[in-house]
């Protein structure tokens, strides 16, 4: 797998500023990272992308 090559943009990017939630997710098995790939990709704004990465690293939305 080429994780990075899989992932939207935004989510990436955010992911990257987010260093909990970079390590949750990596952590995850195969099918629960696709599943959050999926739900990522339905995500359209950058301040909605960042309280979605927030809740995977364990964070309020705030």
């Amino acid at each position: 797998m080429e994780p990075l090559k899989e992932l939207p943009l935004g989510f990436g990017m955010a992911l990257f500023e987010n260093e909990a939630a970079a390590q949750k997710f990596a952590s995850m098995n195969h099918s629960t990272r696709q599943a959050v790939v999926q739900q990522a990709r339905q995500v359209h704004s950058k301040e909605a992308m960042r309280a979605f990465v927030n809740r995977i690293g364990g964070e309020a939305d705030g």
